[in-house]
């Protein structure tokens, strides 16, 4: 049960520095931390093997997810 809290706690002060970050490049670094952190915290808090396959989901979705966003933010960046 600690891993499983200090995993949240990480997932919260990640959105948190989210929020309070300005830089929107430093955002994805938290947004990533933010998403590792719920990953993990699944598989710990449910004790069901289908939790495991949810969090590899969840892991691979919001990896994706990050990379399009980021890509997407990198070109408009350089005005392509």
């Amino acid at each position: 049960m600690i891993a499983a809290a200090v995993t949240a706690v990480i997932a919260v002060y990640a959105v948190i520095r989210i929020i309070a970050e300005k830089e929107t490049l430093r955002k994805f670094t938290y947004l990533n931390v933010m998403n590792f952190a719920i990953a993990a915290t699944i598989p710990l808090l449910i004790s069901d093997p289908l939790a495991l396959i949810a969090a590899v989901a969840y892991f691979v979705g919001s990896t994706l997810e990050s990379n399009a966003i980021a890509s997407a933010y990198a070109v408009r960046r350089d005005g392509k």
